[in-house]
């Protein structure tokens, strides 16, 4: 005999069941008992009901009183609740407005029925809007419903910026519950929205939600106090009660200190200093269509999605083969080229050589100039090692030989770093992948060579070269530690010209591959990676210019030999040349 196997029932036969007691149920034939909430009454079948709710399994065992009654009233339950619960164990389906959200959660978790409550949560996440999202908030903290919580807080919080526009009602915000408003108000992700509005926001929360003093300091202290100007901050201390308490008031004076900070303020970064972002972008600074005539323009890249966009902010001035870095999400923008077109003939331009140095802050979207460099210089090297800014070799004037100099700006105190590699470089870029430092191909080489120095080793290694040449590029890496290299002039049919293309070097396999083009050729541009999306997604603010108590130093160091390298060891302290 054939050994007994179970056979799956088709997926309908559960459908057509549920079918049918709702037939019997509208024919009102076989209901053995009648539920009543508000005066009103429904028929229903025990069997089902104990097989959908744990609270109808319990109270219909056969020692409770109620496995005997006839009716059985639910004061606790309105009888829109009661209906749609009902309705629900009957047909698998439930009918969701924000009407009756609230009647229809209750009765589902007073009956114990988690199915119903689960398609609550998802009714919840589906359905957010502007309008409803603070009152869906409300009813899924009062719920406990953890995974609408969640969404519901995100989904404020990424449109906050919205939520608190000038022409919205915010009466909703105002009835928002606190622990929601606290997730909200602690959260990276917030586009759009100055801290000033945020924490006046919060003010007036707490107008009209007053709260001990232990729990206003617990929601105010998640405002980042060092992101609003310190004349406002000053102005809303003097003005608000909240704010001079003990405790707010030791995180208003710590802000207020962080702006006379000055140059060390992208060493002294913290939670309440950082903009609320989490997304990255890489930054495409200066540059232009055609050589020696670049453009103000900053566009930023995204790597997942490969597309560019054009920010709003632009550079202080026209520049070409600056330098470039990104310190505590500070932007800086080193020498350079400054190219001033002729008003009356625009094919004669006259490129000066420039020492400036720029910083550009995206919290109060602020360009300073800084302490210049020592020396003006242009295609150069400029990288970042622990917070110190270095500015590699390069040019003077056109016609004038190539610098053999290393500046250093030691926001703290210095070390100093000099590096060469097999080849000169003239124009090159540099970065550092993995520990090992990387030097990409310069200009006017006869090899399109690529080195890496291994700090551990000792050793310069050449890799393989591009297949054309490429110079006057950018360059940045990525955060998965791969190189990008954007645009650039190539030698084609005996004439430079700018091209539009994106390369990508693998430095695990060695390997070059064209991944994208820009909207257009570009040529003389810098790149910095992993800056925050809030520069990319820009609110304007006129803060007025903070004079710092600190200034820059600048020091200098001659390069006596091509391959000459002297490396600093942060530990000991020591440096060591070979």
């Amino acid at each position: 005999l054939a050994e007994e196997e179970m056979v799956r029932p088709p997926t309908s036969h559960g459908s057509r069941m549920l079918s049918r007691f709702q037939s019997l149920r509208e024919d009102r034939r076989m209901c053995d008992i009648i539920l009543e909430a508000e005066g009103k009454e429904f028929l229903a079948h025990r069997t089902l009901l104990a097989c959908s709710s744990d609270y109808f399994w319990s109270m219909f065992q056969d020692h409770t009183l109620e496995s005997g009654a006839h009716t059985v009233s639910l004061p606790a339950l309105t009888s829109v609740g009661l209906e749609q619960v009902l309705d629900f164990i009957y047909t698998s389906w439930i009918s969701l407005s924000p009407s009756t959200l609230e009647d229809t959660l209750e009765a589902a978790c007073y009956l114990q029925i988690t199915d119903a409550v689960d398609l609550c949560t998802e009714y919840i996440s589906d359905s957010l809007s502007l309008d409803n999202c603070c009152f869906f908030a409300n009813v899924a903290a009062r719920y406990g419903l953890s995974e609408a919580v969640a969404d519901t807080n995100r989904f404020i919080a990424r449109n906050m910026s919205k939520l608190l526009g000038p022409n919205r009602e915010r009466s909703g915000l105002l009835e928002l519950n606190i622990e929601s408003l606290q997730e909200v108000l602690a959260t990276q992700e917030m586009p759009g929205v100055k801290e000033t509005v945020l924490l006046q926001f919060a003010l007036d929360w707490l107008g009209c939600n007053p709260l001990p003093a232990l729990e206003s300091n617990s929601l105010l202290s998640r405002v980042r106090f060092s992101l609003l100007p310190p004349d406002e901050l000053i102005r809303l201390s003097a003005q608000k009660p909240a704010l001079r308490t003990p405790f707010i008031h030791s995180l208003v004076q710590k802000a207020l200190h962080y702006h006379t900070q000055g140059p060390l303020q992208p060493l002294v970064q913290s939670v309440h200093t950082s903009l609320r972002a989490t997304t990255n972008r890489i930054l495409l600074v200066g540059g232009g269509r055609e050589a020696d005539r670049p453009q103000t323009q900053i566009q930023s890249f995204d790597e997942r999605s490969r597309k560019f966009h054009k920010l709003s902010i632009t550079m202080p001035k026209k520049l070409q083969y600056q330098g470039i870095c990104v310190v505590g999400n500070f932007l800086f923008v080193l020498g350079g080229e400054v190219v001033e077109v002729d008003a009356e003939n625009e094919k004669t331009a006259v490129m000066t050589v420039s020492d400036q140095v720029w910083r550009y802050d995206p919290r109060f979207d602020r360009w300073e100039e800084m302490e210049p460099l020592l020396q003006k210089r242009a295609q150069f090297s400029c990288c970042v090692v622990n917070g110190v800014i270095y500015a590699i070799g390069g040019r003077g004037q056109r016609g004038e030989p190539a610098l053999s100099s290393v500046e250093r700006y030691d926001m703290k105190a210095g070390c100093i770093y000099i590096s060469g590699g097999i080849h000169t470089r003239f124009g090159h870029q540099m970065a550092t992948i993995k520990e090992c430092i990387y030097a990409f191909l310069g200009m006017y080489e006869p090899f399109c060579d690529i080195e890496r120095y291994d700090p551990a080793q000792d050793q310069w290694t050449r890799l393989k070269p591009l297949l054309h040449d490429r110079f006057c590029y950018g360059l940045t890496v990525t955060a998965g530690g791969r190189a990008l290299m954007f645009g650039g002039r190539k030698w084609q049919d005996g004439q430079e010209v700018c091209t539009p293309d994106v390369l990508e070097y693998d430095p695990e396999y060695d390997s070059w591959k064209k991944v994208c083009k820009l909207p257009g050729p570009l040529c003389g541009t810098q790149c910095a990676g992993n800056v925050f999306d809030c520069i990319c997604k820009l609110n304007r603010h006129n803060g007025k210019k903070m004079v710092g108590l600190w200034h820059w130093h600048w020091y200098q160091k001659s390069v006596h030999s091509k391959v000459e390298l002297t490396l600093h060891d942060f530990r000991s302290n020591v440096a060591i040349s070979d």
